[in-house]
């Protein structure tokens, strides 16, 4: 959050909604783009409200579809995958930082494709290998193992991946 508002006497803070125009607003947010429950308990709670009045919504934006966890789970693995190239253990971890379930996580893993994570994998070493400018091949390799770990992919597919790229150089 900005502390802009808290600085500026002149801007108003953000406006709170009425439970009639939150169910309309929430849908929009919803069909926008998918979302889960803890997200829209967070926005909810950053519009006022709270409490029994915002599981009421919630549970309402489920029964009519607009909310579901198993199609979030597929959704953001797919486009965290291919978008921002992450690894499945960095998936998995920020699904479970938004409070999804053990098995709506394993369904959202099973989006990616086993020999294309792999390809992503390789691809995403080859690239880093090569901008990495370390001169001692060690080091090199602890900085390129690093960063893939850092992006969430298993220690024993780098380790693979990285001796795979750095005994072809």
């Amino acid at each position: 959050m900005s502390s802009w508002g808290k600085n500026n006497p002149d801007h108003a803070p953000k406006k709170s909604w009425s439970l009639g125009e939150a169910k309309g607003k929430l849908e929009t947010y919803c069909a926008y783009q998918e979302r889960c429950q803890w997200e829209v308990r967070r926005k909810l709670y950053e519009k006022g409200i709270k409490g029994d009045s915002a599981e009421e919504l919630i549970s309402e934006m489920i029964s009519s579809d607009f909310l579901n966890e198993e199609r979030f789970a597929r959704s953001f693995a797919r486009g965290k995958f291919r978008l921002r190239h992450w690894g499945k253990m960095r998936i998995a971890r920020e699904l479970k930082l938004r409070q999804i379930s053990p098995a709506c996580i394993r369904l959202g893993l099973s989006e990616i494709d086993p020999e294309e994570y792999y390809d992503m994998l390789l691809n995403q070493a080859e690239k880093k290998w090569e901008k990495t400018t370390e001169m001692e091949p060690t080091k090199k390799r602890y900085k390129v193992v690093a960063y893939l770990m850092a992006k969430g992919f298993e220690q024993d597919l780098v380790q693979e991946a990285v001796a795979s790229v750095s005994s072809e150089q």
